[in-house]
């Protein structure tokens, strides 16, 4: 005959102990959920006043350029750390220091048109901390000489 010389020992669970764990659950998923949202609520946002420049005619070889104004309307410094564009014809001059909330400031878009011809339409997006994407376009007929 077997003998089955088994210890099992059952925990009993105080009630006490189970609502305080719910208690410390939901407490920290309250304030996981609600605690942080001004934190990702507090972030900069970029306002262009215009996104698109019309540069009309201009002759093969020159160097074009247009100025666009910008607004930082968050509630945080905005800080632009790049640009992304088309070609290597174009190239963008943008602060370097961050713009405090409320703060305007202006980057320029130069375009080489050297080895380009007929219409051109260059987009330039703009990589920075804003919770926003933003993005700027310069365009312009290109004569040959």
């Amino acid at each position: 005959m077997l003998q089955n010389n088994l210890n099992i020992k059952l925990f009993k669970r105080d009630p006490s102990t189970i609502r305080g764990g719910i208690f410390y659950f939901i407490s920290f998923l309250v304030l996981v959920l609600f605690g942080t949202t001004p934190i990702l609520q507090a972030q900069a946002k970029i306002k262009f006043t215009e996104t698109k420049k019309d540069l009309g005619k201009v002759k093969k070889g020159e160097i074009v350029s247009a100025d666009y104004e910008f607004k930082n309307e968050g509630d945080q410094p905005l800080i632009i750390t790049n640009f992304e564009v088309e070609c290597s014809c174009t190239t963008v001059d943008f602060p370097k220091q961050p713009i405090a909330p409320g703060q305007t400031n202006k980057l320029t878009v130069k375009f080489d048109t050297k080895s380009a011809y007929d219409r051109q339409d260059r987009k330039v997006v703009i990589i920075s901390n804003a919770k926003n994407s933003a993005s700027v376009r310069i365009k312009c007929f290109v004569q040959k000489p």
